[in-house]
């Protein structure tokens, strides 16, 4: 409240936030509010809302498209970004500060796969201006760099088109009332992505679709072969307009293939392990060009001298978040001297929470229900198993974390073989998408899966809509049925929530 009335000292209180409206703005839409501090002083903040705009005519005033300032028109379902308010308090202007908030908006618009980012600027220095200039005139001058506006020189630096000029936007007397409509396109926005996860009007509610990559495991003698094999998984996702792409447990074992056929595992592990730094690169420039979330399976890293079996969450905002896997095989202890990690994390997403189990994880109810009360919607299992009877322990688990918890469960393994490579033999492995067992889903509770031991992937479309109405609504309520007074579950360590 300080930093906005030292901000605008000359506009109208009533055309103002109070303390009461702001609560509600941070409680409809907290992830489009951010505030920028220096030295624990406030220095500036933002607001924003997502709305639907006619672009017959997407001229609203600040009162039409904020409900007033209470952000009730905040929908979801839309695709425009609007920018209610920015402001930087004035003893902290000239730092760079509007810059880094304009920075985290445009983050926003990418992270959710919006349209645009539109707004309604101030233009506070033309009443010194009005009597010679027009404010279409005015504006011209300011954007040729003849005039410098304190809010629209802002405005353009931070990359906004000025559509056009509207009057009565505000009661503000340093602009006559006068406000720009302004405009940022967002170049990455993927339209039919933004469809099937929130369409406002054919289908308004939650939706996405994912894509389990069944990967042949096949010899190679380059990385640029494995290269190919993920290019070719990363561009079916985005051919089938997928958010997710998810990849089996340690397929880069296929790396295993490229090294003497006579090193022992625990040497040939390590060798696979140094190829961390390409993986990321690989994927990150994966996830970022075709706009994925991609679960790129697991891969074996050194952390601390110690090895670790790390699934790897890249964003197609280029960050990359990991789990490791907390239950350790015999076989992986025995061949590879993998040890457990100890760390459980639920990670929030654009499109839902969700939670990532590699293979024998899946097997230990413990871990999806701790997942699930941190609010995951999916739970993804990567894993590589050796025969029929292997692969039905993974199958069979993840279907029942899907009815006990009311959850999707995706599920992706390899295929193939590698001669020579006796510590990974053969595989048997077909992928599937597990749902709950009642009235809104498939009658087997098996949503879509492939033909086993072949390389293809599963595509499927999750309603969490679905979700949310059978928790309260479903013939049995598993989650709402504990006995609470006979038994109970916590975690030693803290579940991480991890915003993406």
């Amino acid at each position: 409240m300080e930093c906005q009335n030292a901000a605008y000292p000359h506009i109208d209180r009533d055309s103002l936030s109070d303390s009461r409206k702001l609560e509600m703005q941070l409680d409809t839409f907290p992830e489009g509010q951010f505030l920028a501090e220096i030295d624990g002083k406030i220095a500036g903040y933002s607001t924003s809302l997502i709305v639907l705009l006619d672009d017959d005519s997407p001229w609203y005033s600040y009162n039409e498209i904020t409900g007033c300032g209470t952000f009730s028109t905040h929908d979801p379902s839309g695709d425009t970004l609007y920018g209610s308010d920015i402001a930087v308090h004035p003893d902290y202007r000239g730092q760079g500060v509007a810059g880094k908030l304009y920075q985290r908006r445009k983050t926003l618009l990418k992270r959710l796969n919006l349209r645009r980012m539109v707004a309604g600027g101030r233009i506070p220095g033309y009443a010194e201006h009005s009597k010679k200039l027009s404010p279409q005139r005015y504006i011209e001058l300011v954007k040729a760099g003849q005039l410098k506006d304190m809010a629209l020189s802002a405005h353009l630096k931070a990359g906004y088109d000025v559509k056009s000029v509207h009057y009565a936007y505000l009661s503000d007397g340093e602009s006559m009332n006068y406000a720009t409509y302004l405009e940022f396109e967002n170049k990455a926005f993927d339209p039919a992505k933004r469809m099937i996860a929130a369409s406002p009007i054919n289908r308004p509610v939650r939706k996405m679709r994912v894509c389990a990559a069944q990967y042949e495991i096949r010899p190679i003698t380059s990385w640029e072969q494995l290269v190919m094999q993920v290019e070719f998984f990363a561009e079916t996702a985005d051919e089938y307009h997928c958010h997710f792409l998810l990849l089996p447990e340690l397929f880069t074992a296929q790396l295993f293939s490229m090294l003497p056929p006579d090193m022992d595992s625990l040497h040939a592990v390590r060798e696979v392990a140094r190829y961390h730094e390409k993986y990321l690169e690989l994927f990150t420039e994966q996830a970022t060009k075709h706009g994925l979330h991609i679960i790129a399976g697991s891969h074996p890293v050194d952390v601390d001298g110690e090895l670790r079996n790390i699934a790897h969450l890249f964003t197609p905002a280029g960050k990359v978040y990991t789990q490791e896997k907390i239950h350790i095989t015999s076989v992986e202890r025995h061949y590879y001297d993998i040890q457990p990690g100890d760390k459980l994390r639920v990670f929030d997403t654009p499109m839902g929470r969700i939670g990532i189990l590699i293979c024998y994880d899946v097997e230990f109810p413990e871990l999806a229900r701790l997942l699930t009360v941190a609010g995951i919607d999916v739970l993804f299992v990567p894993f590589a198993t050796d025969e029929r009877k292997s692969y039905h322990r993974i199958r069979y688990c993840a279907q029942a974390r899907a009815i006990e918890n009311v959850i999707y469960v995706v599920i992706a393994g390899c295929v193939g073989n590698l001669p020579q490579v006796r510590s990974f033999l053969v595989n048997y492995g077909q992928a599937a998408v597990c749902t709950p067992c009642d009235v809104a889903f498939p009658k087997d509770g098996i949503m879509a899966e492939a033909d086993p031991n072949c390389e293809t992937v599963v595509i499927a479309e999750l309603d969490l809509n679905d979700l949310a109405v059978q928790r309260d609504l479903g013939s049995v309520k598993p989650l709402q049925d504990r006995r609470n007074d006979l038994y109970s579950l916590h975690s030693r360590v803290p579940v991480e929530v991890i915003y993406t």
